[in-house]
């Protein structure tokens, strides 16, 4: 499935193409379909098909940037409304310990976990609901929402158009890199907090 999506893309007129690349990076975190298609893969072919010449890597840039931003606050917007029903899911049930993982994170960093999140694909597709879910104000959402919305989008844009064919085994490089950066900046978060407590607990006991 993945593959036929992927080759479809790579078929059909420019403009088709920039739909169906908006439509999945919309659709990630607004309509969970990053569990199936992490939208990075079809941004980075993407990016490949700006350097064959069949699309405009700047059209691409915006065409990304936007979708990603609008479809983050489609997901943060359903997460607001669906509540503690969102987590029932299905798709999210199997995912439980990643979703604790990822509400932790947000109630330790704040609106950086929102951008942080941006960089691992089971984030991406999960953090903006979760957001919503946590009552983050808008306006701090809003504005991690695009900073990580554009950052992620030109880069990812900008590998597939210099990585070339080597888009694939670039995608997989970088997932597991952005991942490993995260889990680092969990556990330092992690180990602060604890350290910090330890502090206000010995100083509370001092007479």
């Amino acid at each position: 499935m993945v593959q036929g999506v992927l080759d479809a893309i790579g078929s059909v007129p420019p403009a088709l193409a920039c739909a169906i690349i908006a439509l999945l990076v919309f659709g990630e975190a607004a309509l969970f379909v990053g569990f199936v298609l992490p939208g990075e893969t079809a941004v980075l072919l993407g990016g490949l098909l700006a350097s064959q010449g069949h699309l405009d890597i700047v059209t691409l840039v915006v065409v990304v940037v936007v979708s990603a931003v609008v479809g983050d606050s489609v997901g943060y917007e359903v997460g607001k409304r669906a509540g503690p029903r969102i987590l029932q899911l299905g798709v999210l049930h199997r995912h439980r310990a990643r979703i604790e993982d990822a509400q932790e994170m947000l109630r330790r960093r704040g609106g950086p976990a929102v951008f942080l999140g941006r960089w691992t694909a089971f984030f991406r597709a999960v953090m903006p609901g979760i957001a919503g879910l946590s009552r983050m104000p808008y306006r701090t959402f809003v504005v991690w929402n695009a900073l990580g919305g554009l950052a992620w989008g030109v880069t990812f844009c900008l590998v597939g158009y210099f990585a070339g064919a080597s888009y694939q085994r670039v995608a997989t490089t970088i997932g597991e890199g952005a991942a490993a950066l995260l889990g680092l900046l969990v556990v330092a978060a992690l180990v602060t907090w604890h350290v910090r407590r330890r502090r206000r607990e010995a100083a509370s006991e001092v007479p």
